[in-house]
C-alpha cells in the first residue's frame, strides 16, 4: 500500500497572514482618504479666501455706486425745488 502524506494545512497562520494582509490594506485606503480630504480642505479654504477678496472688492464698490446714486438723486431733487420756487414766481406774476 501507498503511504499517503498528510498534508495538514496551517489554518492559524493563514487567517494571520491574511488579517496583517487586511490590516495593511486598511492602513493604505485609511492614508489615501486623510490626505484626500485634507486636499480639499485645504483647496476650499484657498478658494473660500479668495472669494472673501472678491466680495469685499464688490462691497465696496456697491457702497461707493450707492453713495453716488444718493448724491445724484439729492442734488436732481434741489434742483427740482429751484424749478419749483421759480416757476411759483413766475406764475404769480403772469396771472397776479
Amino acid at each position: 500500500m501507498a503511504t499517503k502524506k498528510n498534508k495538514k494545512v496551517d489554518f492559524t497562520k493563514k487567517i494571520e497572514k491574511k488579517l496583517n494582509t487586511v490590516k495593511i490594506s486598511a492602513a493604505k485606503a485609511n492614508d489615501f482618504a486623510l490626505n484626500a480630504t485634507e486636499e480639499v480642505v485645504t483647496e476650499t479654504i484657498e478658494i473660500a479666501s479668495q472669494w472673501q477678496k472678491v466680495t469685499e472688492k464688490a462691497l465696496k464698490g456697491g457702497v461707493q455706486l450707492l453713495n453716488n446714486q444718493q448724491n445724484i438723486i439729492f442734488d436732481t431733487l434741489e434742483t427740482y425745488k429751484k424749478h419749483i420756487v421759480s416757476g411759483k414766481k413766475r406764475f404769480r406774476k403772469v396771472f397776479a
